[in-house]
């Protein structure tokens, strides 16, 4: 199993829409970004990732699962852009923040700190066990 992180506008797409979704999940696209389009082509079926909210909350929020594998995007009929399907699994107790991540040693390589303007991104198996461990919820 890969770990990953994915990031949204709360104002556009918050974790309370994508737990409206339920179990048929949703769509992550318009993501027009060569490298995080890649990673989604790498994840597979059941891989775990972080929501992450972006902006002014800038925290991790919630724990959502690869429901699909890449396919195109809906929302173009640019053929280049891909997409996966997720679902929320549960929320973190407590939200960790881009801050609290960033003064945390052993998260100073996460690509979170080093590129954080990407929307779809890798997290190592030792990142999610700490972010988790940090939002006191289970990995």
């Amino acid at each position: 199993m890969a770990y990953w992180l994915f990031k949204s506008e709360p104002n556009t797409w918050g974790w309370d829409d994508q737990v409206a979704k339920g179990d048929a999940g949703e769509e992550w696209d318009g993501v027009r970004n060569y490298q995080a389009r890649n990673f989604m082509r790498d994840m597979k079926l059941g891989d775990l990732g972080f929501f992450y909210h972006s902006m002014k909350e800038k925290s991790v929020v919630g724990i959502v699962e690869v429901i699909a594998e890449a396919h195109a995007d809906s929302t173009t009929e640019d053929p280049r852009w891909e997409c996966v399907d997720i679902k929320a699994v549960r929320p973190f107790v407590k939200p960790v923040t881009l801050d609290q991540i960033k003064e945390t040693p052993m998260l100073a390589d996460m690509v979170l700190v080093k590129n954080s303007r990407l929307s779809v991104q890798p997290v190592t198996q030792a990142e999610w066990q700490k972010v988790c461990a940090m939002g006191q919820t289970q990995s």
